[in-house]
C-alpha cells in the first residue's frame, strides 16, 4: 500500500473516481495547492504526490518528502516542478502530454470570438446598464484576415483547423517546423516569429513555457504586429512581456487581447493571502498591477486559467494522470518529464 498525496481543487466525480481506482491505497486529498506554505504534516509519508499547475514544487518542497517517489501533474505544463531538484533525488516526474487539444483551442476562438463579435460589451450593455444600442458594438470579421499560429503541436494544430474553418488565412511558426503538416493542414510556414508578426491579423500562442519562450512576445518585436492586431495568449502567461503587452495596448497599436493566463497569475488569483499570510519578496509587483489594469480594459477578455476545464478534458486528464501514478508503483513510469539539459 502506497501513501499518494492529491493537492488542488478536485470536483466530487474526480475524487471518487480516483478513489475508486487506488482502492487499497492511503489516498489524502488537499484542495490546496502544495507549496512551501502548505506541507501538511500527514502527507509527508507520501510516495507519490499528484499537483496542478497553481502548486509551487520547488526543491525545498521536494526535500520535505522524505519516501518520495513520483511527482504526477495533472497538466501538460511542468514549469512549476523542480525538474532538476526531483532528479537528484530520483523522484520521476510524469505529466498529461495530451488531454484537449480541441479544448484548449475551442477556448482560443472563443476569446477571439468574444473580442471581434463585441459579446461581452453587448452582454454588459444589455444587463448592466439596460441599454440597447448596437451601433457601439461595431467588430470585426475573421473570414480573411491572417491567423499567425506560434506553436504547431497537438494544440497549435487544431487552432489552425480552427482558422480554416473560419475561411482565415493561416501561418504558422515553430522552431521544429514539421513541413508535411502545411499541405495536411493548410497553411503556410513562416521562416522566422518576426516574419510571422508582420503578418499576423490575430497572433494566437500554443507553445510550452521554457527558458526559450520566455517573454517570446515582448517590447522589441510586439509592434512588428499590424497597428489593430489582436493576441490570444491559452499557453503561459511568461511567454508574453505584460509590460510590452500593456503599453501596445494603452497606445492603441494593439485594438485587444484574449487572456487566460498572465504573468504573476499565482499571486493575482490568491494576494489577500500572500499579503496577508506570506510576502510579496520575488514578485514583480508592477505585473500584478499591470494585470489589474488589464482586466478592467474593455478591450481585454481575460479567463483564470480555464481553457482545459471541459469535463471532456479533465475526463482525459484524471485518466492519464491514474496511469502515470500506477506506472510508477509498477516500476515502469509513462509519461516521464526530463530536465531540459
Amino acid at each position: 500500500m502506497a501513501r499518494i498525496a492529491f493537492f488542488g481543487t478536485l470536483r466530487d466525480w474526480e475524487e471518487a473516481a480516483l478513489r475508486e481506482r487506488l482502492l487499497g491505497h492511503d489516498v489524502l486529498v488537499y484542495p490546496t495547492p502544495l507549496s512551501p506554505s502548505f506541507l501538511p504534516e500527514e502527507a509527508k509519508g507520501a510516495e507519490i504526490l499528484s499537483v496542478f499547475v497553481d502548486a509551487q514544487v520547488s526543491a525545498d518542497v521536494i526535500a520535505a518528502f522524505p519516501n518520495l517517489k513520483g511527482i504526477v501533474t495533472r497538466s501538460t505544463g511542468y514549469d512549476h516542478i523542480d525538474l532538476d531538484a526531483a532528479a537528484e533525488r530520483g523522484v520521476v516526474v510524469a505529466n498529461v502530454p495530451s488531454y484537449g487539444e480541441n479544448t484548449v483551442a475551442e477556448h482560443a476562438f472563443g476569446l477571439l470570438l468574444a473580442l471581434s463579435k463585441r459579446i461581452v460589451d453587448g452582454y454588459d450593455m444589455l444587463r448592466e446598464r439596460g441599454e440597447y444600442d448596437p451601433s457601439r458594438l461595431t467588430g470585426f470579421d475573421l473570414k480573411g484576415r491572417t491567423l499567425g499560429v506560434v506553436g504547431t503541436g497537438r494544440i497549435g494544430q487544431h487552432a489552425i483547423r480552427i482558422g480554416n474553418g473560419f475561411q482565415m488565412r493561416v501561418v504558422a511558426y515553430d522552431a521544429y517546423a514539421r513541413k508535411e503538416l502545411e499541405q495536411e493542414l493548410h497553411f503556410t510556414y513562416t521562416p522566422t516569429l518576426e516574419d510571422l508578426l508582420r503578418q499576423a491579423d490575430v497572433l494566437t500562442l500554443h507553445v510550452p513555457y521554457l527558458p526559450a519562450t520566455h517573454h517570446l512576445i515582448n517590447k522589441d518585436n510586439i509592434r512588428l504586429l499590424p497597428k489593430g492586431a489582436v493576441i490570444i495568449n491559452t499557453s503561459r502567461g511568461p511567454v508574453v512581456e505584460t509590460e510590452a503587452l500593456f503599453a501596445a495596448l494603452v497606445d492603441g497599436h494593439l485594438a485587444g487581447a484574449g487572456l487566460d493566463v498572465v504573468e504573476e497569475e499565482g499571486f493575482v488569483k490568491d494576494e489577500m493571502h500572500l499579503l496577508a499570510h506570506g510576502s510579496a519578496e520575488g514578485h514583480n509587483l508592477k505585473v500584478v498591477l499591470m494585470n489589474h489594469k488589464l482586466i478592467d480594459m474593455p478591450n481585454v477578455i481575460m479567463t483564470p486559467h480555464s481553457a482545459f476545464n471541459t469535463r471532456e478534458a479533465l475526463e482525459r486528464i484524471l485518466r492519464t494522470s491514474l496511469d502515470d501514478i500506477d506506472g510508477i508503483l509498477r516500476g515502469e513510469p509513462v509519461n516521464v518529464v526530463q530536465p531540459s539539459h
